[in-house]
């Protein structure tokens, strides 16, 4: 059995990750606070998601985001897991830059390279989380497979408000 300040430990190193990705969450939001009608304004595909979708998909998506690194962290110190934090926090912040990108600047062709940029730095960190632990990797493809269609979604959109 672990020790009672190990599982405080892990438990606060959870509580410290989804802290961390509802911060993203909330400046993306900041950054773009009027996104919901600027997305009903642009010309989108046909199989383009309704505007209130996104807020309960995100909502779960940064839940997993944040338990797929605790599975990574919470038995090892930073020392021996830094390259996977490292990737970790650039595809966070690579999410955080893009609905300024996108929403804020209406820059859709950056916002499409930036989300191109997140998905690369996605699959090095779900590559190097499987090293650590299977299930943290296996928690990432809900949220690569919403890049990839949001990828496909913002080029599209890109292309028919140009």
């Amino acid at each position: 059995m672990r020790p009672r300040s190990a599982s405080r430990r892990s438990f606060l190193i959870l509580i410290l990750l989804l802290a961390v990705c509802y911060a993203v969450a909330a400046l993306g939001g900041l950054a773009a606070s009027d996104s919901a009608s600027t997305y009903r304004s642009l010309d989108r595909p046909a199989w383009a998601p309704p505007s209130w979708l996104f807020g309960p998909v995100w909502t779960v998506l940064y839940a997993t985001i944040a338990f797929s690194a605790w599975l990574v962290l919470r038995h090892r110190p930073l020392a021996r897991t830094r390259k996977e934090i490292v990737f970790w926090g650039a595809q966070l912040a690579l999410n955080l830059a893009w609905t300024p990108l996108f929403f804020g600047a209406g820059r859709y062709g950056l916002a499409f390279l930036d989300i191109c940029l997140l998905l690369a730095a996605l699959g090095t960190t779900m590559f190097l989380f499987r090293r650590r632990s299977q299930a943290a990797s296996l928690l990432l493809v809900p949220y690569a497979l919403w890049v990839l269609y949001a990828a496909a979604l913002n080029l599209a959109i890109w292309r028919l408000n140009t």
